[in-house]
């Protein structure tokens, strides 16, 4: 590549630095080394076209503006961060790609941008109506009960003072109330005092992939709305994995930390870890007896250290849990994260090819079910596994928990 002097921008990279939501300091940027650790730590250099980081870090600091702005490399990062575990500054490349999404007028391909207006107006991702979303929740309920024979469960709403104030999926409301049910009765297997708010209940949030920060903090401020109006000890968000990074790191960059985003964060594994290490809820892991493999959330579990929680819950209600390589926080993205699964026929190319490590990962294992505790790995390992003809199930966990669970009589 030519670089012309004229053509540069010495302000490029100050202006990035300032746009940079981060709880570091932004100015970490001006570390980088230039030593390529990060594109050796990219899985998915040489997998496919536009996954160098190390290029893309040196055309921002050298304020090739015009380059950075048209390189695909933006749309076709999944935000991973395993780049940032090699490199040996902790340069955060992911935070770099967010905030080059976000703030100089660029829009993503696909509907990316349409989910986040659609959230913004409606309140949630995929535009249910409250009556829906209620409707849906007594429905389960009622269900739920018929299921384990037993009235006294609930799906409470708008019950101040609970231990738990547990946000939902859009999807799992609108496309699989199953999952619903299934949570539904972890929590009263544990004896759980739980609710959810009948007003902001969406935990997902692809402001994180857009990099709209005006927007994301909006929806995180919703969040902490119902917190203050409800009361809760603490705020646990459903198995998506952009969804718990988002509420737990989000509170912290989006919100004052000190005010309005002063509350515990926690994931759904982790729950279902601490009640199953605890004896309060009981499993029989030959309820599933099929071996079972984890794909790891990046953003849950790279990004936010939620490693050892997964396993709990697998070891314990599984009859064969198998580990994939590498596995926990050195694992290999799905191909679907960084908001790439709602970026469209242009994105899918990148996916497909970033699946394949994926599906030579689960083949590895021999595994007939993979479990995903996150909705777009979820989406994703299922268009793998079709278009690698896999024939594998994909499941969350509170699936394999529910499935095991032992109900006191």
């Amino acid at each position: 590549m030519t670089i012309e002097a004229k053509k540069l921008d010495p302000n490029f990279r100050d202006e990035v630095i300032n746009a940079f939501a981060t709880e570091n300091d932004p100015s970490d940027l001006y570390n980088c080394l230039t030593c390529g650790m990060c594109t050796a730590g990219c899985p998915f250099n040489g997998v496919h076209d536009n996954a160098d980081p190390r290029k893309l870090i040196r055309k921002v600091m050298l304020g090739m503006k015009e380059e950075v702005l048209n390189d695909w490399f933006i749309w076709a990062c999944t935000q991973c961060g395993r780049c940032t575990m090699q490199c040996p500054m902790n340069v955060d490349i992911a935070g770099l790609v967010r905030t080059i999404r976000g703030n100089f007028g660029l829009r993503a391909p696909g509907f990316l941008q349409d989910i986040v207006d659609s959230q913004v107006n409606t309140g949630n991702q995929m535009e249910v109506s409250k009556e829906d979303y209620l409707d849906t929740l007594e429905w389960m309920e009622e269900e739920t009960q018929m299921e384990i024979d037993d009235t006294s469960l609930r799906i409470p709403i708008d019950e101040e003072g609970a231990d738990i104030m547990f946000l939902w999926d859009p999807r799992e409301i609108k496309y699989y109330p199953l999952d619903i049910q299934s949570i539904a009765m972890i929590m009263h297997a544990a004896g759980a005092s739980w609710t959810s708010p009948s007003n902001w209940w969406d935990a997902t949030h692809y402001g994180l992939f857009n990099g709209d920060d005006q927007d994301s903090a909006t929806m995180l401020k919703r969040i902490s709305e119902e917190v203050q109006r409800l009361k809760p000890k603490y705020v646990v968000v459903t198995e998506c994995g952009h969804a718990m990074r988002a509420q737990s790191w989000g509170r912290k960059v989006w919100l004052d930390p000190k005010t309005d985003g002063n509350y515990p964060v926690y994931w759904l594994p982790q729950m279902e870890a601490y009640w199953i290490q605890k004896g309060i809820i009981k499993v029989d892991p030959s309820n599933n007896p099929d071996p079972v493999t984890l794909h790891d959330p990046c953003n849950a579990v790279r990004k936010e250290g939620i490693e050892e929680e997964p396993r709990i819950c697998l070891n314990n209600a599984c009859a064969d849990f198998r580990e994939m390589w590498p596995n926990g926080k050195w694992n290999i993205c799905c191909g679907g994260g960084g908001g790439l699964l709602s970026m469209g026929s242009d994105i899918q190319p990148y996916r497909m090819a970033k699946g394949k490590l994926k599906a030579d990962q689960i083949k590895e294992t021999g595994a007939k079910i993979v479990a995903s505790p996150c909705h777009n790995c979820f989406d994703q390992l299922s268009d793998i596994n079709k278009h690698y003809k896999l024939g594998v199930e994909i499941k969350h966990i509170h699936h394999l928990v529910s499935n095991a669970l032992v109900f006191d009589k």
